[in-house]
């Protein structure tokens, strides 16, 4: 319990979002079981974090999508097909992020080598790339898919510089590279079918967190205290779906799946 509340509290003040905060710490450790006897712990934990960060000035990320199409069949069929590629993006990207790791031991037995090499891959990547947009946290090209202004490639390249990256040896987080991979490709998804890309981007965000993490209620209160609740039946469909075709992959090869996302069986399974 005092580890989902170190959780609960170090979430909630680096992304300004209590509720999924206090969620999240409990939903994540075993798929399928919510320890509730955390519940108030983490929710105090969360929102002290919340209140110390914001009184230092740090101020949370939000983003406004404005006016929202309304919510009808065809839409809802937009929506769910997006749905179902961000489940497949966030499998590619787990098994990216899994696979590096392997790849560079297999190649580089010495660590300090695998360092060397991995930083040597960045840079040139970087060079290639011509600037240094996937290098860093990239909240402000997410800020950009909002406007629907981002590189089509820019989810792939994202997942490619934060797999290397991480593979090596290096330390940095894998949740905002999900947001914002879910929010190019969410923004990509829109343009091509010109349907809003800016709900496509904040749906997109929600659903490859969702794959990738296997939090379906986490998603959607991060996607409400993101977003606001206007956009709820589309963040609501689009997580339940990539929820249940994510698979049993994820980010934390420690995460068990305890119960099947297909059936009520029992299966206490690690995530690949």
């Amino acid at each position: 319990i005092m580890i989902m509340c170190g959780m609960s509290a170090a979430f909630s003040a680096l992304f300004g979002t209590p509720m999924a905060a206090a969620i999240f710490s409990m939903e994540v450790v075993s798929v399928g079981i919510m320890y509730y006897a955390a519940l108030v712990p983490c929710v105090i934990s969360s929102l002290i974090a919340h209140a110390i960060a914001t009184s230092f000035g740090v101020s949370p990320d939000g983003f406004p999508l404005g006016k929202i199409p309304d919510f009808t069949i065809g839409s809802a069929v937009e929506i769910s097909i997006l749905a179902i590629l961000c489940a497949l993006v966030s499998i590619l990207f787990c098994v990216m992020l899994h696979g590096s790791d392997h790849l560079y031991k297999k190649f580089f037995k010495n660590p300090y080598l695998r360092v060397f090499a991995g930083g040597c891959i960045v840079v040139v990547l970087t060079l290639l790339v011509g600037d240094q947009t996937y290098n860093g946290t990239g909240i402000n090209i997410i800020a950009r898919c909002m406007d629907g202004t981002v590189r089509p490639e820019a989810f792939f390249l994202k997942m490619l510089f934060t797999a290397v990256t991480l593979g090596a040896g290096y330390k940095g987080g894998e949740i905002v590279p999900s947001l914002f991979t879910g929010a190019a490709f969410g923004c990509l998804f829109g343009n091509v079918l010109g349907f809003s890309p800016t709900l496509c981007t904040a749906v997109g965000m929600s659903a490859v967190f969702c794959g990738v993490t296997n939090c379906p209620i986490t998603s959607l209160l991060i996607s409400f205290e993101l977003f606001g609740y206007d956009g709820m039946p589309y963040f609501l469909l689009a997580i339940a779906f990539s929820y249940m075709l994510s698979g049993y992959f994820g980010l934390y090869q420690s995460q068990k799946i305890v119960y099947s996302k297909y059936k009520t069986n029992y299966i206490n399974k690690k995530t690949h």
